[in-house]
């Protein structure tokens, strides 16, 4: 039986490559996907009004771990609209790119933010997507056994239950693909790498802990958000708690 695994790294090796859509003068994807605009909107406040307390970096880097029991004190949205800044955020935008908080191969910025939210004041439980550019919530679903689903589609590992809010990254392959091609797989799942260090590195200086989740059922966490699967998929979850 061949590895997949060493076929995958062969097989995006940059001499396989083929011209990327960008090279063919192909039109750019958009910065961000569509949305039902019907929807419930909320706002966030923004990042430079947020009071949030120094934390020194040596000891966030030192002290990083993850947990998976947290409090039962709720994140406030202020907390929320941080760590979605310090993850996802947009500082600038130029007509061929978004520049972010986060480093991503070519500026491309391929991953979209959903939330899984419990216990934060003031935000009605529920799935949510995060509108980076306009700095917003849009209410996906908010069914009461949302989150049992959300658990069930991470094998049942209940600590999702009991966090304040649950970060689902979702790629947009061709917004990578359409500069890197098939090398852009392996960007995809780098850029998913740095957004959630910066969480587990922001989330210090709010109190609270995070886990990174990667065992999670491809196909079940794909159905639950509507996404195909093949384009666009859940790529990394990551839960956080007041500790």
């Amino acid at each position: 039986m061949s590895s997949i695994g060493k076929e995958f790294m062969e097989k995006t090796k940059f001499q396989h490559l083929d011209r990327s859509d960008q090279s063919r003068n192909l039109p750019q994807p958009p910065f961000e996907m569509e949305y039902d605009a019907s929807r419930p909107i909320r706002e966030l406040p923004m990042p430079e009004n947020i009071k949030i307390r120094s934390f020194d970096l040596r000891q966030a880097i030192e002290g990083r771990r993850s947990i998976r029991r947290y409090s039962q004190e709720p994140l406030t949205i202020e907390e929320l609209s941080y760590l979605l800044w310090v993850t996802q955020g947009v500082v600038h935008i130029t007509p061929g790119a978004t520049f972010r908080n986060v480093p991503s191969a070519g500026a491309r910025h391929a991953l979209e933010t959903y939330l899984l939210i419990n216990n934060v004041r003031d935000v009605p439980d529920g799935i949510y997507r995060f509108l980076s550019i306009e700095h917003k919530l849009v209410e996906i679903n908010t069914d009461p056994d949302i989150a049992d689903r959300v658990m069930q589609g991470c094998l049942e590992q209940d600590f999702i239950m009991k966090s304040a809010v649950s970060f689902i990254w979702v790629a947009d392959a061709y917004r990578m693909k359409w500069r890197y091609g098939e090398r852009g797989y392996r960007y995809l799942h780098l850029d998913a790498g740095h957004a959630c260090q910066n969480l587990y590195l922001s989330a210090g200086s709010v109190d609270c802990g995070v886990c990174a989740i990667g065992a999670f059922s491809d196909d079940d966490m794909n159905d639950l958000l509507d996404l195909d699967g093949v384009e666009r998929f859940v790529i990394y979850i990551a839960t956080v708690g007041k500790k």
